[in-house]
């Protein structure tokens, strides 16, 4: 059964870090969550005073940060010790779990920045585990050539008739599959797990899901069903998300996302504390 749209948003222009402008559609007044996603941001500006303050040091627990670069430079640094550049193409998945400290700042001071954060819950079990990094470069990215245009496969199982090619992120709580479509026209469908919540995000042009339009910087929430199909006239570029549900009472504030609010007044106590990372 093929999904349909539920709902649609329009992305709210905010800003966050230091003064960095950015389009957020999950995580605004309109979506504040769909379980398991917290936030969907893009940062999209040609203009270095939109994005050169960036995101200094900030601290996160219980939940997973993805960072993926479709053009720019962005440096990241950790109350661990890791630091790096994420460059075009490239994913960071990041699980914060009980607790990191870290910044991303430009590694430009002109040109184009253009990117997305998500961020995906962890369930209780996990929201107290260590923290970890995937690290993935675009040349390690799974790429398929369609007929007009390509998908990336940036996590989970895309399953293509008796195939499945995995995605470059892996062993994540949720299981999620997340997907960049990029074509010049016609239409393409990804399977998709039917106990899945999914999503599409549009980035660039706009595209059809079963007769309902969908334009750029537009988030579309999506009906049960084991398929999407997207279809345009011109080039499009958008984001597939897919994972699944944690049924789990959430306390959120800031940069933790917890299960009780005393969990969470005790990672504030934590970082406060000076006792943040466990």
């Amino acid at each position: 059964m093929k999904r349909t749209v539920t709902k649609k948003i329009n992305a709210q222009a905010t800003s966050d870090g230091d003064g960095v402008k950015i389009s957020r559609s999950i995580g605004s007044r309109l979506l504040p969550e769909l379980d398991p996603f917290l936030l969907l941001d893009e940062l999209k500006g040609d203009d270095a005073a939109d994005y050169i303050g960036g995101f200094p040091p900030h601290p996160h627990r219980g939940f997973e940060t993805v960072t993926y670069m479709l053009e720019g430079q962005m440096r990241h640094k950790d109350s661990a010790g890791n630091e790096g550049v994420i460059r075009s193409g490239d994913i960071q998945w990041m699980t914060a779990g009980s607790g990191i400290i870290h910044s991303e700042m430009p590694e430009q001071t002109e040109g184009r920045m253009w990117g997305f954060q998500f961020w995906i819950n962890l369930p209780a079990s996990q929201k107290m585990r260590a923290p970890r990094y995937q690290e993935i470069a675009s040349s390690n990215v799974p790429e398929i050539n369609t007929d007009d245009g390509k998908v990336r496969i940036l996590a989970g199982e895309l399953k293509l008739g008796d195939k499945t090619i995995d995605g470059a992120a892996n062993d994540i709580a949720t299981n999620p599959l997340l997907l960049d479509v990029q074509l010049n026209s016609g239409e393409w469908t990804a399977v998709l797990p039917e106990n899945h919540v999914a999503l599409v995000y549009v980035y660039r042009g706009e595209l059809s899901i079963e007769g309902t339009q969908v334009q750029s910087q537009q988030l579309v929430a999506l009906s049960e069903g084991n398929s999407v199909t997207l279809s345009a006239e011109q080039p499009f570029g958008a984001l597939v998300l897919a994972a699944e549900s944690i049924n789990e009472p959430i306390a959120r504030s800031g940069p933790f996302v917890m299960n009780t609010q005393e969990e969470l007044m005790q990672a504030f106590s934590d970082y406060r504390s000076g006792n943040f990372i466990q």
